[in-house]
């Protein structure tokens, strides 16, 4: 690498080791404070395919990294040649900003992250500058030297990562996949609700656009407090589950002449939050079903809780035409196999169609091996929290390291005790440090 009169070689050097020894969680800091001097910045963000926990990331400045989307570093990406550090103005947050970007020259990019978006389309590092004074070329260097290490260095630890935390990683991006499903049957519903209220034949232009403005003013509302719900909560109480599942249905049938008929579960016991969700997409999707059919006068929707099933009961009073690829086409079937629930039609011409769908309220576990040492009745991600507590860590910093909520390490601890029998985080810690002594 090139030297001048701020950067020499060992110099860089130093840079690279104290970002390569840096846990994958503090990458993005790291890298951000050995850039501070080189390239003055408000904030850093990547875009890659490396990790499935998190593949977009950023750093800094809380009033750009909060709004950074995907869609924007993927659309400065096709920019990027990889190898060919990019200088320019750059939207970003929503707003043009001067930025630096790399794009690491990895000779073993995943295809994925090649394809079709051009060379750019690698793992990207975006620098946002506090100024768009040209940087100079060794400068931009090491940019692109440092990126491509931090590069190579995740990949591999991915590469080499153990059972476990594959495992994780593999649950996160099912978790991502089923809040992007969530928010997709979310504004699937407000935008039906909006357009039958616009063709609604009793409603006036200026009563029409009113009730859609309303509808449209009320989802960005229940989006906002939805997404703060879901970042702090894991689980839903089953009558607050079902009072969301009733401000969705609602606005769906608000101009239309369809009666709708709700029985809430008489319990507040809790739900797992994948739980709540499966069951109200399957509600929202068998009731958008059963309208497209016309000629209904009544829905009935209930939820019945027993000691280890949710059964969800949608049932109209129309035709009894409905077919199991009309409920295809609202996409929650594929959700409640994942959940290993189970969804029977019963539609029968004249008289109906009733759709009942059960859902186990915890997941079949493997059964233990009989020569059960003190730690194998614990779960994988129970294990990682287990390990952090053996290293003296608090509820935050685990938080952290395993990218889950502190509410959720709670949660894990308090299983960890009840299950090794302990009365405290040091119990089992110790504990935890017994069995690995003599593993």
């Amino acid at each position: 690498m090139p030297s001048h009169d701020g950067i020499r070689p060992q110099d860089a050097l130093a840079r690279a080791l104290v970002v390569t020894r840096a846990p994958l969680p503090d990458t993005m800091r790291r890298l951000s404070e050995v850039l501070t001097d080189l390239v003055p910045h408000r904030a850093v963000a990547r875009r890659s395919a490396v990790c499935t926990f998190t593949p977009t990331a950023a750093f800094g400045d809380e009033e750009l990294t909060g709004r950074i989307t995907g869609a924007e570093l993927t659309r400065l990406a096709g920019r990027v040649t990889a190898g060919a550090p990019w200088q320019g103005e750059a939207v970003l947050a929503g707003t043009p900003h001067p930025v630096l970007a790399v794009a690491s020259t990895r000779e073993f990019a995943e295809p994925a992250e090649t394809a079709d978006t051009g060379a750019g389309a690698g793992p990207l590092l975006v620098v946002v500058r506090s100024s768009a004074e040209p940087l100079d070329a060794d400068v931009t260097a090491v940019a692109q030297g440092l990126w491509d290490l931090v590069t190579v260095n995740q990949e591999r630890r991915m590469a080499e990562a153990g059972p476990t935390q594959a495992a994780s990683s593999r649950a996160a991006a099912a978790a991502r996949a089923r809040a992007i499903a969530e928010l997709t049957d979310a504004h699937s519903s407000v935008l039906s609700a909006i357009l039958g209220t616009l063709r609604a034949a009793s409603l006036d232009d200026t009563a029409a656009r009113r009730g859609a403005v309303d509808l449209a003013v009320a989802a960005l509302i229940d989006l906002r407090a939805g997404a703060d719900l879901d970042r702090e909560l894991s689980e839903e109480p089953a009558d607050a589950a079902f009072g969301r599942l009733t401000a969705e249905l609602r606005p769906l049938l608000r101009y239309s002449p369809v009666e709708l008929d709700l029985r809430p579960p008489a319990s507040r016991r809790t739900l797992a939050a994948d739980v709540a969700h499966g069951a109200r997409a399957a509600v929202r999707g068998a009731v958008l079903a059963m309208l497209e059919q016309g000629d209904l006068g009544r829905l009935h929707v209930s939820w019945q809780l027993d000691e280890d099933t949710l059964r969800v009961l949608v049932r109209d009073d129309g035709p009894g035409l409905l077919a199991p690829e009309a409920l295809a086409v609202h996409r929650f079937t594929d959700r409640l196999t994942a959940l290993g629930g189970r969804l029977v039609l019963d539609a029968l011409p004249g008289w109906g169609s009733t759709l009942t769908v059960t859902l186990p309220l915890s997941p079949d576990l493997p059964a233990a091996p009989a020569a059960a040492g003190p730690l194998d009745a614990l779960h994988p991600r129970e294990r990682q929290v287990l390990e952090e507590l053996a290293l003296g860590r608090r509820n935050r910093e685990i938080a952290l390291a395993l990218h889950i909520s502190e509410s959720t390490v709670k949660f894990h601890v308090a299983n960890i005790l009840a299950k090794l029998g302990v009365a405290s985080r040091g119990e089992a810690a110790a504990l935890a440090r017994t069995a690995a002594a003599t593993a």
